[in-house]
């Protein structure tokens, strides 16, 4: 699978928000590697790897949990629902919903969703 990358932008109307949305969507990694040396011999080594992302993200990469982790939650099950990106605001939709009823974000409405409500009406 190719990693996929944020690109960045400086157009200034970034918040908090769209930080901490931007990184639970795409995920964030740090690989940390320290060690302490006397006269050029290594004493301490450590290695650290830290992952952050949402649980959708998570289950999409196909990240680890650790031993014992409880991932039965309604969280994971969330997660698992299939969703698909809204075409004109962005956000991330379950597709059942997207195509078939409309975004709950922007209210746009699928040719499939358009044919749905004229039938019922």
């Amino acid at each position: 699978m190719a990693r996929q990358y944020a690109e960045p932008s400086r157009n200034g109307t970034g918040t908090l928000v769209d930080v901490i949305d931007a990184i639970l969507d795409k995920g964030l990694v740090i690989n940390a590697d320290i060690t302490v040396s006397v006269v050029g011999v290594e004493l301490l080594g450590i290695k650290i790897r830290a992952a952050l992302a949402s649980f959708e993200t998570a289950a999409r990469y196909g990240l680890e949990f650790p031993s014992g982790t409880n991932i039965e939650t309604a969280a994971w099950a969330e997660a698992q629902v299939v969703r698909e990106t809204c075409p004109q605001c962005g956000k991330r939709v379950p597709s059942d919903e997207l195509l078939n009823v409309a975004c709950p974000w922007c209210g746009w409405l699928s040719a499939r969703a358009e044919t749905i409500a004229v039938e019922a009406v």
